[in-house]
């Protein structure tokens, strides 16, 4: 039985730095839910999206995933694109928006300073990474967005990075018979500079879709 479980504690304080961040945004944002962010989607997803951790004025402000951010109305639009939601995404939890066939979990739970988490951090937070994917009885596929998830997720499988490097919709066959498909992440900075633009996301989410038989 793994250690951990899938959600952690929504107070962790396994990691200091991000207990310390989290305490400060309490007093200076006192609505918001200041917590480790818990995954999002039903527990029958055949998959599992990776992000890196929680905005500050996205999922740590509004307690779901992608949610009160510019990278959310990206995710969720083309989710939505992809027919892989129900509902109607409106950047609030109590929305009524939910995921089709898929999860959303985040590398780290907590917020960063600078949305930048160390390393330490991410090693720290790999044990409910472990569990998320293990409690997915139907999971057929992962999607990393962004290097640092892509990392994270195969250095929780037990995988040496070299055998599987990051590459937008580069679609990785795993031992254990997963399936792991990476994207450039839809932050802001990705969209506004054109790394990363809707067509490129599509094009993974449909590698995922394939993969997941979604």
């Amino acid at each position: 039985m793994p250690r951990y479980p899938a959600e952690p504690k929504v107070g962790c304080t396994r990691c200091p730095r991000l207990v310390a961040f989290r305490r400060k945004n309490a007093q200076a944002y006192p609505t918001y839910f200041n917590g480790a962010a818990p995954s999002f989607g039903p527990e029958t997803a055949s998959a599992l999206i990776v992000g890196m951790a929680p905005g500050l004025h996205g999922a740590n402000k509004t307690g779901r995933v992608f949610t009160g951010d510019a990278s959310g109305e990206m995710l969720y639009s083309c989710l939505a694109e992809a027919g892989l939601t129900s509902g109607v995404f409106e950047n609030d939890p109590k929305d009524g928006f939910d995921l089709a066939g898929i999860m959303i979990t985040n590398a780290v739970r907590c917020v960063p300073p600078e949305n930048k988490p160390t390393a330490a951090e991410v090693a720290k937070c790999r044990p409910f990474l472990e569990t998320r994917i293990r409690a997915l009885p139907n999971l057929k596929a992962l999607f990393a967005l962004g290097k640092i998830a892509h990392d994270a997720t195969l250095r929780t499988l037990g995988l040496r990075l070299a055998d599987y490097p990051f590459a937008h919709q580069a679609v990785h066959t795993l031992p254990n018979g997963l399936v792991l498909v990476d994207s450039y992440h839809c932050s802001r900075y990705n969209v506004n500079t054109k790394r990363l633009t809707r067509e490129m996301f599509l094009g993974a989410l449909d590698e995922l879709k394939k993969a997941a038989d979604l």
